[in-house]
């Protein structure tokens, strides 16, 4: 039984992670150049070894990562700051965007 409910709550997350994101990677692209830009660079390719890629990442998983910035459920002195001014569409554009860079 416990292997069920297991099984069951991966398939679970694993359904809502893979929900489809509607951002508009124009406008993320204006987002981007004004917020990433200056760390993960203007195409998505990071300026230092520190900051990672975003280009080519999956739009669900940038999604992700920012609103757990923004919340504060994942913390970084960086990040943070940069994460909480950003609007639910801001997010979601900004993720369309570097989605689509490969």
């Amino acid at each position: 039984m416990k292997k069920l409910i297991v099984i069951a709550a991966v398939a679970a997350s694993m359904v809502s992670f893979g929900t489809a994101i509607a951002g508009d990677a124009a406008a993320g692209k204006t987002k981007a150049t004004t917020v990433c830009a200056a760390c993960h660079g203007p195409a998505g390719i990071s300026v230092a070894p520190q900051f990672p890629n975003l280009a080519g990442q999956k739009e669900a998983y940038i999604v992700k990562q920012l609103k757990a910035f923004k919340a504060g459920t994942r913390t970084d002195p960086i990040m943070a700051p940069q994460a909480a001014p950003l609007s639910d569409a801001d997010i979601e554009n900004v993720a369309a965007y570097f989605a689509s860079l490969k």
